[in-house]
């Protein structure tokens, strides 16, 4: 079973976040390479910007012709 993954944990630049062992710096099992937490590469309001990302749009969909400013009116 997966380890529950923190949110927001105190100091993720101490932890590899690279499996589910989470590993300290100095005592890494999977690789030699430290995986940064998602926080410390897209800010503190990660996992909200990946909720945007999944929610749908509110903008109208279909197709959208620009007008072209050229072209008159015919009355």
């Amino acid at each position: 079973m997966a380890k529950k993954f923190p949110v927001h944990p105190a100091n993720p630049e101490r932890i590899c976040w690279g499996c589910d062992q989470f590993c300290a710096i100095t005592a890494m099992a999977c690789s030699n390479e430290r995986s940064p937490h998602p926080s410390e590469l897209f800010g503190d309001d990660w996992l909200a910007w990946g909720d945007q990302q999944l929610a749908p749009s509110s903008a109208p969909t279909g197709p959208s012709t620009p007008a072209d400013p050229n072209t008159e009116k015919q009355a």
